[in-house]
């Protein structure tokens, strides 16, 4: 019987049955004694070990098996929850879940989980358990243990991608690098590191694993398996500039015990070949799927939802915003022919293909309660590990928002987690003695508001510290004393998110706030998002991320620069203006404008992107008022075109460096028009 046929669904409902687990552990920690939770982690461990077996994932099979024979003990309530047991339950899943992502990435889905087995069978007989490490201690001993050494050991795929590699002039290297001890959020300069590496060749494997380097399951090293055509001293010398990396070993990726492994690893899979074709499934097993199928198919008519490839949507929003170009420019030829009846056509169509675009944009959305669901399990494992007591509240989980966006918020999430955690909570004896509760609330917040979608970090902890804060930026050169004098709050606490801010040393005059923070703004504002910052010393902080809903079509403000057209996104923009050239005044070597009382800095975009100077005596300038947070700017224009949506098209590696330049769109009449990048012109 194929059972490729079944392996996606297999795939999808591991994934929720184990995403319902953890959420159910977390509940049960909160209240031990409900036999009710217990009956639901029962129910999804006992499915997802049927379609382990079903499906030939004996090891899968096998740990939920010795995990469900534990929560039988427990909902028959011979065994009592504690502490340690859940502890033990939640390594189980851990390592489930590393099972089923390895089967999703095209694995075997194998792992040694012989040190979580010994612990639910020690278990299961009643033994003491207090004697025993932590199984996060654990788990954690053993990562550095492999981290220490080279990796030994690439499944079929790393091998092939290693070989293949090779014979098109690649060198494969294995990188041990190693933080510094005082390192303060050591997830953070891994994704630099790894931010470093992708764009200098392609990684092929870690060890520890990504999610593992992500949660700061490992000491101070770990090894990246990884090709290039970059020489290992460059990449050393790369890898070294990141902050708080004390060392980089370089060795180059032996392939003859590649192939050794692979040899090892052909025979095995033949072996598991021979086994499925000579031994048919069972009745029992065949009226399973049958079942599991069944199953998901009435799920589907019940709640009038089908799980739909990404690929697919994905090219379909290709195609739809090639219908968006050609809507452009039928537009454009209609209003030259000036033809009644292709008016009416045209507008029609116009109607239909926004009515598709806002289906398409839709179909792409996704709850954020993807990313925000695996939090909690964090947080509970951060706060263990601070000996603090912490209270995650989750709102507005159901706020969707398009893939392409939800794929990047992960990592700038965890950093200001893991700050409201690490340096704004206090610790429980401090909060007590400040009148506070013993327990620290932590606010995980999402909404729409217009086109945007705004994540919020709110903490009730120690707050920022103006004065440490403007101490710290000066000491580091961000700003002058003079400068410094004259900020608002607000600017003082943006000054956290500034590069220079983050630095190897020990942070504890400033609560150890800003490490790793640079890492957000910059993949934030790459969104084309802002973070904002307010707080209030004592009482806590809340960090602001306002991001786009869509980032593939966008309306814009079209100008006219010479002969050149620009688009600048409606969503930087306050208003738009007229001014006589009188009205411009000078200011420290500076042209600017007297807006609404406010003093705004003119740019001219001519000058930005050094066009020819042409002799223009208009008595008149127009202009487009900007903003970043609460800085803003005039761009000086030749003319405006209108409104219009676009296709928002990448300009390529090569050209991913030009300054004030996020991307590029094709016009209703066939010309380029440039994106004018508007943050990185306000100073």
């Amino acid at each position: 019987m194929e059972m490729n046929q079944y392996l996606e669904v297999f795939i999808e409902e591991s994934k929720e049955h184990l995403q319902a687990c953890n959420e159910k552990l977390l509940e049960l920690e909160k209240n031990p004694s409900d036999i009710s939770i217990v009956n639901d982690i029962f129910r999804s461990a006992h499915t997802l070990k049927g379609m382990s077996a079903t499906m030939g994932y004996e090891d899968l099979a096998s740990l939920t098996h010795q995990m469900e024979n534990v929560l039988d003990l427990i909902r028959n309530e011979k065994l009592s929850v504690t502490a340690d047991i859940l502890d033990v339950v939640f390594a189980s899943v851990d390592d489930l879940e590393e099972m089923v992502f390895s089967i999703a990435e095209g694995g075997d889905g194998k792992k040694d989980v012989s040190k979580v087995v010994e612990l639910l069978k020690k278990i299961e007989k009643g033994e003491d358990l207090t004697s025993e490490s932590a199984p996060q201690a654990v788990v954690k001993n053993d990562q550095l243990n492999q981290s220490s050494r080279l990796i030994e050991d690439y499944d079929d795929f790393e091998y092939t991608v290693i070989n293949q590699s090779k014979e098109q002039g690649f060198s494969a290297y294995e990188l041990t690098i190693t933080l510094r001890e005082d390192c303060l959020l050591k997830a953070a300069r891994v994704f630099m590191v790894f931010e470093i590496l992708e764009n200098s060749g392609e990684v092929i494997k870690s060890i520890p694993s990504v999610d593992l380097l992500e949660e700061e399951k490992f000491d101070s090293k770990f090894t990246v398996a990884f090709v290039t055509k970059e020489s290992s001293e460059d990449i050393k010398n790369k890898v070294m500039k990141v902050s708080e990396i004390e060392d980089v070993q370089v060795h180059i990726i032996d392939t003859s015990r590649t192939n050794h492994i692979q040899n090892q690893s052909q025979s095995s899979t033949q072996e598991n070949e021979v086994l499925l074709n000579d031994t048919n499934l069972t009745k029992v097993q065949e009226q399973e799927v049958k079942t599991a199928s069944k199953q998901v198919a009435a799920a589907a008519t019940s709640s009038k939802t089908i799980r739909v490839n990404i690929e697919r949507l994905d090219i379909l929003m290709n195609l739809f915003e090639e219908l968006v170009i050609d809507r452009g420019r039928l537009e454009s030829i209609s209003k030259e022919l000036n033809n009644n009846e292709l008016d009416e056509t045209v507008e029609r169509m116009s109607r239909i293909s926004g009515d598709l675009q806002n289906i398409i944009l839709n179909m792409r959305m996704v709850p954020v309660e993807t990313v925000f669901n695996r939090f909690p399990r964090m947080i509970r494992q951060l706060a263990k590990d601070l000996n603090k007591k912490i209270n995650l509240e989750i709102v507005g989980a159901e706020t969707e928002l398009d893939r392409t966006v939800i794929d990047e918020i992960g990592d700038p999430l965890v950093h200001l987690l893991r700050n409201a955690i690490d340096h704004g909570v206090e610790m429980p004896d401090i909060r007590m003695k400040n009148g506070k509760p013993e327990e620290g609330n932590v606010v995980l917040r999402a909404y729409h508001s217009g086109n945007h979608v705004f994540i919020e970090i709110e903490d009730d902890g120690a707050g920022i510290s103006r004065e440490r804060v403007l101490n710290k930026a000066i000491d580091r050169g961000i700003v002058t004393p003079q400068v410094a004098s004259t900020l608002t709050d607000k600017q003082v606490y943006e000054l956290i998110l500034a590069s220079g801010f983050s630095t190897a040393d020990k942070i504890s005059d400033i609560s150890g706030r800003g490490v790793g923070l640079d890492v957000v703004k910059s993949t934030i504002e790459s969104l084309g998002g802002t973070v904002d910052i307010d707080a209030q010393e004592g009482k806590g902080s809340l960090f602001s991320i306002q991001l786009p809903l869509t980032l593939s079509i966008i309306s814009v403000m079209l100008v006219e620069l010479q002969n050149e057209k620009y688009a600048i996104p409606l969503s930087s923009i306050i208003e738009t203006a007229v001014i006589k050239k009188e009205e411009i005044l000078h200011a420290h070597n500076q042209k600017v404008i007297d807006f609404r009382g406010k003093i705004v800095p003119l740019v001219f975009l001519s000058e930005v992107f050094e066009m020819e100077d042409t002799v223009r005596n208009e008595d008149f300038v127009s202009l487009i008022i900007v903003r970043k947070g609460e800085k803003m700017a005039a761009l000086v224009v030749d003319s405006f075109i209108g409104q219009q949506e676009i296709v928002l098209k990448s300009l390529g590696n090569y050209l991913n460096s030009v300054f004030a330049i996020s991307g590029a769109t094709i016009l209703g009449d066939g010309q380029v028009a440039l994106i004018v990048d508007c943050n990185s012109l306000i100073k």
